[in-house]
């Protein structure tokens, strides 16, 4: 009865350990490293209506791309004709290795990135032909 018991504490903990994220997740937010970039659509309605429909359906062989090359996640959004990209990866992975990878993955990839190109445009501050930015973080709360 008194290890029935105690096994029932044990499970009850456990659960409530893995409701709560907390199991199996030890140094799991210290493996990953996150980036955020920002670029601006083109000046036309319509191409920002073609833009948010491509991103509504994102060609399998895109995130294959993704997968293949080890990012963890990538989001995008949006005010009016600001878009922002939050990238996590592997911490210590090289970025641009990383989008090469992608891209190598399928033709497909290319092409994706070829045709969004027309509908992107640099932020204020950017070289001339520079489209997507990173920007830095200066501020950061945490509880």
């Amino acid at each position: 009865m008194k290890n029935s018991v105690l096994l029932f504490v044990c499970i009850i903990f456990g659960c409530t350990l893995l409701g709560c994220g907390l199991a199996g997740n030890e140094g799991k937010a210290d493996e990953y490293a996150e980036k955020v970039f920002v670029v601006n659509t083109v000046d036309n309605q319509k191409k920002l209506k073609e833009y948010l429909q491509y991103h509504k359906n994102i060609w399998p062989e895109v995130e294959g791309g993704f997968k293949k090359a080890g990012f963890k996640s990538i989001s995008l959004y949006r005010f009016n004709d600001l878009i922002v990209m939050r990238v996590t990866f592997p911490k210590g992975a090289d970025l641009n290795k990383m989008s090469q990878l992608s891209e190598s993955f399928s033709p497909r990839c290319a092409e994706w990135n070829k045709l969004m190109n027309n509908y992107q445009k640099g932020v204020n501050g950017t070289l001339p032909g520079q489209k997507w930015v990173e920007v830095i973080p200066f501020y950061k709360f945490s509880n």
